[in-house]
Formats: structure tokens, C-alpha cells, sequence
């Protein structure tokens, strides 16, 4: 193998240079989106059942009856959590979680009371 230590390079001055494209044309589908069509709906629905899931299952806080609630999950992966409020703490534990709907129970004296919150009328608290 040789070296090359004596070669000039001439009349190339863009070596080296790399071109961005400034127009973003990398996402551009070329039809545009009809927001109103039923696919474009069900995927804005899907979204935000997902976005409430998620704000459900990290804890933030939610009201009801002018009353906040937070939800509060176990260590363990197979097990559900529990429902506390922030003014008398423990209220439910949590038996279910679905993308909508969430079921719980507990027991007053004596009798065990069924709980099904629905996540879309939740109001959570920012």
C-alpha cells in the first residue's frame, strides 16, 4: 500500500458537505388527510383512550364529587392496585383495568361493594 502525501486536490470544493433537505418532503405521504373521515375519528378516539389509561395508571390524580382520588399500584406485576383519596385514604381496591372502564370493590360491613369507574367521565386534575 502506498501513501498518497503529495496529491492536491483541485476544484472540489464541496467535499465533505452534507445536504439537508429544508422542505421535510421525508413526510410527506402526497394525499392529504380527511379529518373527518371514520378511520381518522376511530384512531383520534383510540388516542385519547389511550392518553386517559395512562394518566389512570401512573397515578394522577382524578375527582369526583368535588373529591380527589389517585390510584395506587402494587409491587407486584400480576396484581392490581388500589383507589385512595387524599382526604380519608384507602376506598377501593382495583380488580380490573380495561382501555375505559376501570371495576373495584370493597366491603361495608360486611358486604362487599362493586365499584366501576368509567374513564371518560373522569376529570383529572393537572
Amino acid at each position: 500500500m502506498t501513501k498518497l502525501n503529495k496529491v492536491v486536490l483541485n476544484n472540489l470544493p464541496n467535499v465533505g458537505v452534507l445536504v439537508v433537505k429544508t422542505d421535510n418532503r421525508v413526510n410527506n405521504t402526497g394525499r392529504p388527510v380527511n379529518k373527518k373521515s371514520a378511520r381518522q375519528t376511530r384512531l383520534a378516539k383510540q388516542a385519547l383512550y389511550a392518553t386517559l389509561n395512562k394518566k389512570f395508571v401512573n397515578g394522577n390524580a382524578f375527582k369526583i364529587n368535588n373529591e380527589t382520588y389517585t390510584y395506587t399500584n402494587k409491587s407486584h406485576a400480576n396484581e392490581y392496585g388500589i383507589i385512595k383519596s387524599v382526604v380519608t385514604g384507602y376506598v377501593c381496591n382495583v380488580d380490573y383495568i380495561g382501555r375505559t372502564k376501570v371495576k373495584g370493590f370493597t366491603f361495608v360491613l360486611g358486604k362487599m361493594v362493586k365499584v366501576e369507574l368509567n374513564l371518560k367521565t373522569l376529570k383529572f386534575v393537572s
